[in-house]
């Protein structure tokens, strides 16, 4: 608990950021679940919306642009190589 009366400006400000960026990190792995369980048709624009959401994130200041980035990379390296195995097969 705050010991000085200013302090509990901070308490309130960081409960609504804490609940802003659960929301954020919330919606991200929602994005990416999606992706994951499409069918392989659907991958490519459910990617580029996950990228999207991805980029929010780091201008929320959620996530680190490194980490998006990496998150991205990796996901359009899974969706490629799932679509080639598709192509394969067919």
């Amino acid at each position: 608990m705050p010991q000085h009366k200013a302090q509990w400006k901070s308490v309130r400000r960081s409960e609504k950021q804490r609940e802003r960026n659960r929301q954020a990190r919330a919606r991200v792995r929602t994005s990416l679940r999606k992706l994951d369980e499409a069918e392989p048709q659907e991958k490519p624009e459910l990617l580029r919306q996950a990228s999207s959401v991805l980029d929010v994130a780091v201008r929320k200041g959620v996530l680190k642009k490194t980490t998006a980035d990496r998150r991205k990379s990796r996901l359009a390296r899974a969706v490629n190589r799932a679509a080639g195995q598709g192509k394969s097969a067919g």
